[in-house]
């Protein structure tokens, strides 16, 4: 029999604690594999008192049992990804074999990474509110077909560089933007190609369903959220990739009948990083309040995240594009002390409203029903049956509102701090 591909994703703005559900999922597989963005992108994982954070390699790194691979969707930066992975060894993670890099993933370029700033330069009060990590123009180049991919370090490579890099550079006096010195950042780069060649730099698409046809299950770990998806996010306030489940078959080479169930993660409020509309966002000390319990900071940036109620409109909408089969509900335990939980339920805008998402986000308010909190601490639940009445009422009601149900509940960041729904059949 077959393998299958099962997509684990976030479904809202990002941030929602992926990494952790990826942790924890990983016995379950036998390969774990990113499928988009680059270091932008920070999964933390708390186990044994210890906190990591990863940023380009797949969270099912921590099982030494597991091959993990960065596929062709996803775009490395070499000197990031080298500190990155000589962490991870320094706390005696083995990685070179069990690491395989796509080598049709492209590669950022210290000039990217210029070229991001001066982009958001010039937009002035328009800014999108990116990491700064070169991802945009890192995908730009990718879809002009003027990239570099991790392919590339093996053939005259130093002519390929230095070609893409002069066309940044002109970009760059054109923008009359050349305050700024990479040399430093370049040697530490190109240190970095080096370092990835320790690596197996392979086909990863074949490699991937070459172990699907010998029965293999491949756990795909997205990056970001859906509604910082290329195509069906806010835009522009979006991030450069495929964030979806469709990102799962263009990012990892896997044909759509092998895709199995998709696991959809959300947390119990919501939050956004950088600019764009946020209809539900809270401006007062309830929202200062969330962001402080559930310390929510960028786990890449630092940057304050913008807090505010669960969003159903929001959720139905990337419930229906992903094909979300089952909901896996984070940080239920920041809401513990509240006596009023608010969930957004529809939008308004000129008299109009509408439950389903609109084209432009902007300028819409959120309209909200109140549900009783529970006020009583989840953080030692394990059990569903454990669950305070008021809380079991809240997950019941989001699921029938959502049709999709909640297999899994997270009630704090530690592995242990998640719990299967018996009803999940997992």
């Amino acid at each position: 029999m077959k393998g299958k591909v099962d997509a684990l994703l976030g479904i809202v703005f990002g941030d929602e604690g992926k990494g952790k559900v990826v942790d924890y999922f990983t016995p379950r597989y036998d390969v774990v594999a990113r499928f988009a963005g680059g270091p932008n992108a920070g999964h933390t994982i708390i186990f044994d008192g210890k906190k990591f954070v990863l940023r380009a390699i797949p969270s099912g790194i921590f099982d030494e049992s597991k091959l993990n691979v960065i596929g062709n969707g996803c775009v490395i930066a070499p000197d990031l990804f080298m500190a990155e992975a000589q962490e991870l060894e320094t706390a005696g993670y083995a990685l070179t074999e069990r690491l395989h890099i796509s080598r049709r993933a492209h590669l950022i370029l210290p000039t990217h990474r210029v070229l991001d700033r001066a982009y958001e330069a010039a937009k002035g009060k328009a800014k999108v509110g990116t990491t700064g990590k070169g991802i945009g123009p890192t995908y730009s180049d990718k879809a002009a077909r003027i990239g570099l991919r991790v392919g590339d370090i093996f053939e005259n490579f130093a002519a390929k560089y230095e070609a893409l890099k002069a066309r940044h550079l002109q970009i760059l006096s054109d923008l009359h933007f050349t305050d700024f010195d990479i040399s430093e950042e370049e040697r530490e780069w190109m240190a970095g190609v080096e370092y990835m060649k320790k690596f197996p730099l392979t086909d990863t698409e074949t490699e991937l369903n070459e172990l699907l046809a010998q029965g293999k299950n491949i756990l795909a770990e997205g990056a970001q959220g859906s509604l910082l998806d290329i195509d069906h996010g806010t835009y522009p306030f979006v991030s450069s990739s495929s964030t979806t489940s469709g990102g799962v078959c263009t990012g990892l080479g896997v044909p759509p009948s092998s895709i199995g169930r998709v696991y959809g993660v959300f947390k119990a409020y919501s939050t956004r990083v950088g600019s764009g509309p946020f209809p539900v966002e809270l401006f007062d000390e309830t929202g200062d309040r969330i962001r402080e319990i559930g310390h929510e900071y960028g786990a890449v940036t630092g940057r304050n995240r913008r807090c505010g109620w669960i969003d159903l409109v929001a959720l139905k909408y990337a419930i229906m594009i992903n094909g979300v089969t089952d909901l896996v509900m984070m940080k239920s335990d920041v809401l513990d002390t509240f006596d009023t939980i608010r969930v957004c339920v529809a939008y308004e805008k000129d008299g109009i409203r509408t439950d389903t998402m609109p084209y432009d986000t902007e300028g819409w308010t959120a309209v909200c029903e109140d549900r009783s909190g529970w006020r009583e601490p989840l953080g030692a639940v394990r059990e569903e049956n454990q669950f305070p009445p008021a809380f079991k009422a809240y997950v019941d009601y989001l699921e029938r509102e959502l049709s999709t149900p909640i297999s899994i509940v997270s009630v704090g960041p530690d592995r242990e701090a998640t719990i299967i729904r018996p009803s999940a059949g997992l």
